[in-house]
């Protein structure tokens, strides 16, 4: 059987790493399937699967319909004798669903992959209801439960949990947060991971951060973000002197390898207004890391309120600042909540798991047939 898997972003984020991770556990556990990657020419995405050793092609994405990835698509199905498309962003859906007007390709399956409504106008209904799409695979029930707002025949929807991979755990970290900004002994590190992106809604983590060192007077904490800067990074840095949280709150930017922070932070605070479940909370979950939340898109599904984190509502930073300095007065609820995160991490939310479902997906798309 072979796969196509169209990614159309510029940025890498969890979405990419599910794709990674797919393929990595398609090759050890299901060689019988070949995965082959196509990725927009010059992104973080093609350096990492470069690095990988993942098989890809890459083509220019300038514009929403650039006609070079439409034709790089066609050539690539025709080439590699491709069996089904896997397609994990809109823009890629929209490119596949323009090359199938040119050429006929193989089924699709689509990866529903945030909670984000889909808005009901014709021309995005057409291509998500598009006849070519058999599956789509939602990252959790709430991403279902959206897009059954606005698409049609339900029998295509089928809930598929990302998770993490096992492996590749103990890669080397960049650096020892405390050293590089030379923090004092006995710090507590609140960590975060994520791209500078709308849905991510940093400026709740530099407010619960301001809340916290601010006005609880909390001066041992510091709080260290990794992700892509964007346009909306200067504003979040605007935010974090006009608080005075200058030497408490750092940016790092885009760093490789984000989760092998992960073991240094003594929390993970989370503050996204919309998601699907990001794979950050599933690595905390393996790094024994506890885990403060916004209540949004899938985390509910993983994240049991005061049973195995702390979810507060979206925007309100102070109830994550509450919840954070719960933890910290209370140290001892963190090995029971750890305990329940890793035992549901390595029973439900790994890679490999997901990887067997996918490949059920993909046999029932293509009525059984495998190659």
């Amino acid at each position: 059987m072979n796969i196509l898997h169209l990614s159309a972003v510029r940025n890498w984020g969890g979405g990419e790493k599910h794709i990674e991770n797919l393929s990595l556990e398609m090759s050890e556990h299901h060689p019988e399937v070949s995965n082959i990657i196509l990725c927009r020419k010059g992104s973080l995405f093609e350096q990492s699967l470069k690095n990988l050793e993942l098989r890809h092609y890459t083509a220019p994405v300038f514009t929403s319909f650039d006609f070079r990835y439409v034709k790089k698509i066609i050539q690539v199905s025709k080439r590699e004798k491709i069996d089904l498309i896997h397609i994990h962003d809109p823009n890629a859906l929209s490119l596949a669903v323009l090359a199938d007007h040119f050429f006929d390709l193989p089924p699709f399956i689509f990866s529903k992959k945030t909670s984000f409504p889909i808005r009901a106008r014709r021309q995005t209904l057409f291509k998500y209801n598009y006849p070519k799409i058999k599956r789509i695979l939602c990252v959790s029930e709430e991403t279902k439960r959206v897009s059954l707002e606005t698409l049609s025949d339900p029998d295509r929807f089928e809930v598929i949990y990302h998770g993490t991979s096992l492996k590749n755990k103990d890669q080397k970290c960049p650096f020892w947060i405390g050293s590089e900004y030379k923090l004092p002994e006995h710090s507590k590190i609140i960590g975060n991971i994520g791209n500078h992106i709308d849905a991510k809604n940093l400026e709740s983590f530099v407010r619960t951060a301001d809340f916290l060192v601010n006005k609880k007077n909390l001066k041992d904490l510091y709080f260290f973000q990794v992700g892509n800067f964007s346009e909306l990074t200067p504003a979040l840095k605007d935010l974090v002197q006009e608080c005075n949280l200058d030497n408490h709150l750092f940016f790092s930017g885009y760093i490789p390898n984000a989760s092998a922070f992960i073991p240094q932070f003594d929390m993970l605070l989370h503050t996204s207004k919309s998601e699907g479940i990001p794979q950050v909370i599933y690595e905390s979950f393996y790094y024994k890391v506890p885990v403060v939340s916004t209540n949004v898109g899938g985390i509910p599904e993983v994240i049991e309120d005061k049973i195995n984190g702390l979810l507060s509502d979206p925007y309100d930073f102070k109830g994550l600042g509450e919840n954070l300095l719960f933890l910290l007065e209370n140290p001892q609820v963190i090995p029971n909540f750890a305990k329940i995160s890793r035992n549901k991490l390595f029973e439900s939310f790994t890679s490999q798991i997901m990887a067997g479902k996918t490949l059920e997906a993909y046999k029932n798309a293509l009525n059984g047939r495998l190659h």
